[in-house]
């Protein structure tokens, strides 16, 4: 049964389009919808959850910056209209796995480094992104930046 609705979730980095790529040809071939998410984890979360300051307007900022990084990564597809186009703050499998569900998506796309090792065989993100999907995910071996 081909897929309905593709999430492509990126990091917004250039060896990301080949992830990009991939999913659109999925989906032009499946003629299902895709979407593009990318995920802004919270400062708070890289300092362990525990800072002695205010950081919402950085948090702002950096929002702000990645909405423009989105429109301009996302504007090589004319396919990725700005309605399927998200950007979340939280945790990248929590938010990436309830986007999936709320958007009633049964194909997830994300890029994996293919590291060697299990621990290290879809990256982190990929990884986690994985375990407890609410749908198929498909990982897409990014080349590294040369």
């Amino acid at each position: 049964m081909p897929y309905q609705h593709i999430l492509i979730a990126v990091d917004l980095t250039e060896e990301c389009h080949p992830v990009v790529v991939r999913a659109l040809e999925l989906a032009t071939s499946s003629t299902a919808k895709a979407s593009l998410v990318h995920i802004i984890e919270p400062m708070a979360m890289a300092f362990g959850g525990d800072v002695p300051m205010d950081l919402s307007l950085l948090q702002q900022q950096q929002f702000d910056q990645a909405r423009e990084r989105l429109q301009s990564f996302a504007g090589r597809y004319p396919q990725l209209v700005s309605e399927q186009r998200h950007l979340v703050y939280g945790q990248p499998r929590q938010e990436i796995h309830r986007l999936a569900t709320e958007q009633g998506c049964d194909l997830i796309v994300v890029g994996s480094h293919g590291r060697h090792g299990l621990a290290l065989l879809l990256g982190s993100t990929a990884n986690d992104v994985l375990h407890g999907a609410p749908c198929d995910v498909l990982a897409v071996r990014l080349k590294k930046p040369s």
